[in-house]
């Protein structure tokens, strides 16, 4: 009996690890791989503005609201409720039990002191404007109040925190989920500084965090078991890799070395078109060109006229990117509830070499030398290359393309070391606002050195002023006639469309105008 209970038990035991073994060769690594396009410019919530960068900080940090990954809708984050004054003028938010990775408790105060770093002008943060609908948070941020109690936020305790606006503002909920406005700690960025950021000193609060980080190679978010929501998140890493050259990107995704790639070389659409994994949809994003209005030749309007009327649009998005993107003159995407957007300038040959002849140039002739910056990209190569070879057809001008990586793009831009630069928008939420007030005077994101004081006058009023939701929309289209008809310091080419390449065993996956797309909804199937 003894013994063929034991013989009983080593066959059953055999059987349990053979089973067992046959399930974990047959589960499906929950791993993701994305290539990112770019090298992070950093991790830091307060101080990034890229797309790259929110890929990642939007998994490792959350806000006191997330977004619907289908409609983009605002959900409950750090803030497990909150309610509104009947005046639309004060937030309560009531925070629920989370921790950071470092098991400190996440706590009211730890947003009030995130929000006065972005908004101090010592930090130089690029979207301190994102907070300017504080009560009092665009004059410290100026320097006009320095007492940062007179800021509309405060810790009411550790678990409630209280946000008075200084106007109505119907999208606060969604600006709550952007990464600007994320908590950061405060112990870890006085104990390390800008190095706070790096694998072994990082501490967040997302649903994943920071396991690896080894620049220009990859970098590895691995789960965040301690996340108040860490039961909805099935993926266990997301492996980031920075191939700044999309042929190869698209080479590795044909490989199966990468499981999402957010863009396709353009020379291999149609191509791509045929594969099962490709997508492309609507995107809130346009494509343009700076102009550093800070020195000559592109100080003078007209010169800028005239190359904003050299370029033909259609034959841009028709023969070089060549994905279905819309070709536009206006800066704000059409598709905005109640707004009707302007057309800049068009495509007018004769009327662009007639203005370049009044600035002082007939057919190009003592043109100065100027130069067209762009980041390491394919598709940026070939958009710059096609406007180019227009400006020199049209214009008789030759203006030279300076390619140089992500970090130092950004940086050129941001001292106006550049003279004509190319760049893209994506809007923060579904509101023409996101795409006006990057341009006020003195604006993070403005860049171009670029004022008018009629335009931020608008900008202003239509953010904080005008009650009436038609006459708020008139406001803000006048403002963008100012920018795309009148001054011209940018050159719109085109509106986005969401294209790239996604594996058919990535599942969760919810296509939205923002291209966004939550890693704790995300799965890996068969």
């Amino acid at each position: 009996m003894r013994r063929i209970l034991v013989a009983g038990a080593t066959w059953a035991v055999a059987l349990m690890a053979a089973v067992l073994g046959a399930g974990a060769a047959g589960a499906q690594e929950q791993v993701f791989r994305v290539n990112n396009t770019a090298e992070p410019e950093s991790l830091d919530p307060g101080l990034v503005t890229g797309v790259p960068e929110h890929r990642i900080i939007s998994n490792l940090f959350e806000g006191l609201t997330t977004t619907d990954p289908k409609d983009l809708s605002p959900r409950p984050g750090m803030a497990r409720s909150w309610t509104v004054s009947k005046d639309g003028l004060v937030y309560t938010f009531q925070l629920r039990e989370a921790t950071w990775t470092d098991r400190r408790k996440v706590t009211a105060h730890d947003f009030v002191y995130a929000w006065e770093r972005v908004l101090n002008p010592k930090t130089g943060a690029k979207y301190a404007q994102q907070l300017y609908y504080l009560r009092n948070g665009e004059e410290y941020n100026k320097g006009q109040v320095t007492d940062f109690s007179q800021v509309g936020v405060k810790a009411l305790d550790d678990k409630t925190l209280q946000a008075t606006l200084r106007c109505p503002t119907a999208y606060f909920l969604d600006l709550t989920s952007f990464y600007t406005l994320y908590p950061v700690p405060k112990w870890a960025i006085e104990a390390h500084g800008k190095d706070w950021v790096k694998p072994g000193k990082i501490v967040s609060n997302g649903p994943f965090r920071l396991a690896s980080w080894v620049p220009q190679r990859e970098l590895v978010l691995e789960k965040n078991a301690s996340h108040w929501d860490a039961a909805t998140v099935k993926l266990q890493k997301a492996v980031f890799i920075p191939t700044d050259d999309i042929n190869t990107a698209y080479k590795q995704f044909l490989a199966g070395d990468s499981d999402w790639i957010p863009t396709v070389p353009p020379a291999q659409i149609d191509a791509a078109k045929q594969r099962p994994e490709y997508y492309v949809t609507p995107y809130l994003g346009t494509y343009y060109f700076r102009f550093n209005v800070t020195k000559p030749p592109l100080s003078d309007g007209r010169v800028r006229k005239a190359l904003s009327m050299a370029v033909d649009r259609e034959s841009l998005v028709k023969f070089v990117t060549k994905a279905g993107e819309i070709p536009t003159s206006g800066f704000v995407p059409a598709g905005m509830r109640g707004y009707e957007g302007v057309r800049g300038l068009p495509y007018d040959p004769a009327a662009a070499k007639r203005l370049l002849a009044e600035a002082g140039f007939p057919d190009g002739k003592g043109f100065p030398k100027t130069e067209l910056l762009y980041n390491t990209n394919e598709l940026h190569r070939v958009i710059t290359q096609a406007v180019q070879q227009m400006w020199r057809e049209t214009l008789g001008i030759q203006v030279e393309l300076a390619n140089v990586e992500w970090k130092v793009y950004l940086a050129r831009q941001s001292k106006l070391d550049y003279q004509i630069s190319r760049a893209g928008w994506i809007g923060d939420y579904v509101d023409p606002n996101t795409f006006l007030d990057m341009w006020i005077t003195g604006g993070g994101n403005n860049q171009t050195g670029w004022s008018n004081k009629r335009y931020d006058e608008l900008v202003a009023k239509a953010g904080c002023g005008i009650v009436d939701p038609k006459e708020r929309m008139k406001a803000l289209q006048e403002a963008e006639k100012i920018l795309v008809v009148d001054e011209v310091p940018i050159v719109p080419l085109y509106t986005y469309v969401n294209k790239g390449m996604l594996s058919r065993k990535v599942k969760g996956w919810q296509p939205n105008i923002l291209d966004q797309h939550p890693l704790k909804y995300l799965s890996i199937e068969k």
